[in-house]
This record gives structure tokens, sequence and C-alpha cells, in this order.
């Protein structure tokens, strides 16, 4: 998987291949680990909707994961107002390794991930919170023992 625009884009093995790896790292954490799967690598937070949640947890997240995070909110970018979110995905494809982007306009997402070449992740747009999505079914594993059967 390259980009995660949509929790519909993933399988139900994606799913317990990503929920099996989140169980891993929560598990691994303050630990050292040897397998970095970031290391070297800069990630891009463009954020055009505020969180702290969102920014705390990929922040960190990107920094255990052995990379380096660059927050640009709507005030450090043009993206959509005066230079293309187009134009800011060739741009930004030639500096960093990926970007996670909250924003409001799912068209935004579909079209970073259609002329950038850097993995996406939507951190929420006004269609889809794919993250939050993976989140809770995180909880009801860990709380309820699995999805099987769940509703």
């Amino acid at each position: 998987m390259k980009h995660l625009e949509t929790v519909e884009q993933l399988s139900s093995a994606e799913i317990a291949e990503i929920l099996a790896l989140a169980k891993e790292l929560k598990a691994n954490r303050g630990r050292e680990v040897k397998d970095l799967p970031l290391r070297g690598q800069t990630w891009a937070l463009i954020f055009n909707k505020a969180s702290t949640r969102t920014r705390v947890s990929f922040e960190v997240g990107i920094r255990e994961l052995g990379g380096h995070a660059i927050y640009l909110s709507q005030n450090d970018i043009q993206m959509g107002r005066g230079e293309t979110v187009a134009d800011t995905a060739r741009t930004i494809s030639r500096y960093i390794h990926g970007a996670v982007i909250r924003t409001y306009a799912q068209s935004d997402i579909e079209t970073f991930v259609r002329v950038g070449s850097i993995p996406v992740i939507n951190a929420l747009t006004d269609d889809e919170h794919p993250c939050q999505i993976l989140a809770d079914l995180q909880t009801v594993v860990e709380k309820l023992g699995g999805l099987k059967g769940k509703k």
C-alpha cells in the first residue's frame, strides 16, 4: 500500500495486517528498535485544519519510526490559494519522502496522490478519516478481542 486515502480502499487482510503491526509497535514503545522503517526520511505534515492530537500523534509516530516531520500549516504554504494542490504536490515530492495531509476537500488528497510521487496519508477530510477508523478498530480488537462478528 503506497497511500491511505480512504479506509474503503483497504482489504480485510490489509486491515488485519495494519492492526497487527499497530499492536506490535504499541507493545514495543519506549524500547530500542533496530528496524526503523522511516530512518533517514522526512515527512511533511500538511495541516489546513489544525489538530492537537493528530499533529502530536503523527510527529511522535514518524520520530519513533526513525524519521523527521516538518509541520506545514495553512499559513506556511499556499496550497489551494496562490498555488494549486497539483503544484504543491509536485514541489513537495521533490523534497520529502511522504505527506500526511489534514484538509477540507477529499479532492485535495486525491489530487496530491495523482500528481505527487510520494506516499500520502489522509489525516482527515470533510469526507474521510481513515486513521481514526483504524484506531477505532484497534480499540475494538483490544477491548473486545477481535473484529469477527462485530457490527
